[in-house]
């Protein structure tokens, strides 16, 4: 079973295919099955045009797998991640000479 713990778009600044991308979604997610869980933290950039625009691009994209191994879901866990997913993304972005505006929520975070 895959869940977004965290999801929550943000103004950003990047340039990926010769395009202008404007906006982010950044989540932690977490991948469960048969006793083996997994967390990642991605972010995808896209040109977000109009307030109404979340068409996401799939070819801006980063994640970095940030636990595996046997277990389940835990709140505790996931909160330590979600206090560190802005570091983490961060340095993902630099990989595309990205930039999250953190201080820009473009729509409130979703927590599931």
């Amino acid at each position: 079973m895959t869940i977004d713990v965290y999801a929550q778009y943000f103004s950003a600044e990047c340039v990926f295919n010769g395009v202008q991308r404007k906006a982010a979604l950044v989540t932690l997610t977490s991948d469960s099955e048969a006793g083996q869980i997994s967390y990642t933290a991605s972010a995808t950039f896209f040109p977000y045009t109009s307030d109404d625009d979340f068409a996401i691009s799939y070819d801006a994209a980063v994640s970095k797998i940030l636990f595996e191994g046997k277990g389940r879901r835990s709140k505790k866990k996931e909160q330590q991640f979600i206090e560190g997913l802005r570091a983490t993304v961060d340095e993902l972005a630099g990989q595309l000479g990205a930039t999250v505006h953190w201080n820009k929520p473009l729509r409130e975070a979703r927590l599931g």
